[in-house]
């Protein structure tokens, strides 16, 4: 006979218009797994050790729609600032990533550099400075030399190659206290042959983030690419809805990059009718495009500086959207739910101080939690935990955390880590 006192885990809903359900499956090839595309991976010279790639390049074969989504910290790189207007004019041909050095606090003369890279990649390329696009990763408050891209940039431009391996080397470049290359792509049908009939495309891309990570746009650095035939408003849009819903939902420390880039390269090689954002293409392609980021911004919180869990936190039933986001931030941010995690001590306690201090609306006494799948909270109040069953829970690599506030129907996913020793030890050293 069923047992009439099991209590069952919080019902998360399921997002709709996942790009599974649009026909996408993953595939191989990284960034350069949209036709048209090319990328390389070289040692410029940032970096002291010559073994490790520093500087990115990805390119298109011809002038293509392009979008960015930039950091709104007022301290911005100058990198951000030369590639927010021209990511705006929607036309790009390259864009130029470097490592070891973010070109931020760097005045004028941070300015001259990354206008000054912008023109040699254009050079080498045989297009107008204005259609590449630069961003730069690392130590903040260090002049950027201009030597490195006068050797590495022609280097970059000879290796470029529509390989998976080129893929990889770029996505390697742009690596700063990241663990491991951060890649991703999807195949699938659109409908934009002759009558409808389908025509595959794919969207790939590569992120780089571990640490000074709550973007408030989209992540640290990261490049899309597609052979979507898609125009530049459809572009933008498509970008903008998955970065809000993926990177900006992504936190490692609560701290928001100076360099924060995401952009986004449409060649539209696959051919076809142009994709606008009423077209009956669209919502496949936008949830192709958001599928991609998700799987990267997973990847970043689970390589968190330090990181030993990826956490996924889920808020449902609250008030308003408002709400719902800040009880999933308050508990993804909180040093001691994140400690708990990797002291793998249940303490779901810690869950309702933060999901308390958050300032959302909501009656404790609706309030239900659950820690790992394990209900641990109904109607404010705590339920017997076996704590020898939790432990064995904590082994997993991911540990979800669900709270109900029981005021509403908006819900909030947002992915974090655990806080560890070594997350002190590499923030403790970062500079040296």
């Amino acid at each position: 006979m069923e047992n009439a006192h099991v209590i069952a885990p919080i019902e998360i809903p399921t997002p709709a218009g996942g790009m599974e359900e649009h026909g996408f499956a993953p595939c191989d090839g990284g960034v350069c797994a949209a036709r048209g595309v090319r990328a390389a991976g070289v040692h410029a010279g940032f970096r002291r050790d010559p073994s490790r790639l520093d500087l990115a390049l990805v390119a298109a074969d011809a002038p293509c729609v392009c979008a960015g989504t930039f950091t709104t910290n007022r301290f911005c790189a100058a990198p951000v600032l030369v590639s927010r207007p021209r990511a705006a004019a929607g036309r790009a041909c390259a864009i130029l990533l470097n490592s070891g050095n973010a070109n931020a606090a760097t005045g004028d003369a941070g300015m001259e550099v990354a206008l000054a890279s912008s023109q040699i990649a254009a050079d080498a390329l045989g297009c107008p400075p204005e259609q590449i696009l630069v961003a730069s990763t690392g130590v903040i408050g260090t002049q950027l030399p201009l030597d490195p891209f006068e050797e590495g940039v022609p280097a970059a431009v000879a290796s470029l190659a529509s390989s998976p391996e080129a893929a990889h080397d770029a996505a390697c470049a742009v690596m700063t206290t990241d663990t491991c290359a951060k890649e991703a792509a999807v195949a699938g049908p659109l409908p934009l042959g002759a009558d409808g009939a389908p025509v595959t495309v794919h969207v790939g891309g590569f992120v780089k983030g571990s640490g000074m990570i709550q973007p408030n746009m989209a992540t640290m650095l990261c490049v899309i690419t597609t052979d979507a035939p898609l125009d530049a408003e459809a572009a933008h849009e498509a970008l903008l809805a998955a970065v809000k819903t993926t990177f900006n939902h992504v936190t490692v420390d609560s701290d928001t990059s100076t360099n924060d880039s995401t952009f986004l390269l449409a060649t539209g090689a696959a051919g076809g009718e142009t994709i606008a954002c009423g077209s009956p293409a669209y919502p496949a392609i936008a949830a192709a495009i958001r599928g991609v980021c998700e799987t990267l911004a997973r990847m970043i919180a689970a390589d968190g500086e330090g990181a030993t869990k990826l956490v996924t936190v889920d808020v449902v039933n609250a008030s308003t959207q408002a709400d719902a986001d800040a009880a999933a931030f308050a508990i993804a941010n909180s040093p001691l739910v994140k400690c708990a995690i990797f002291g793998r001590d249940a303490n779901w306690g810690r869950i309702a101080m933060a999901v308390g201090k958050s300032g959302a609306a909501f009656d404790q006494r609706a309030c239900d939690i659950d820690l790992m799948g394990v209900p641990v909270l109904r109607a404010g109040l705590p339920l017997p935990l076996d704590e020898d069953e939790m432990l064995r829970r904590f082994e997993r690599d991911c540990i979800d955390i669900a709270v109900s506030l029981g005021a509403g129907s908006a819900c909030s996913r947002v992915w974090t880590c655990d806080l560890t020793h070594e997350y002190v030890t590499i923030n403790g050293d970062y500079r040296t």
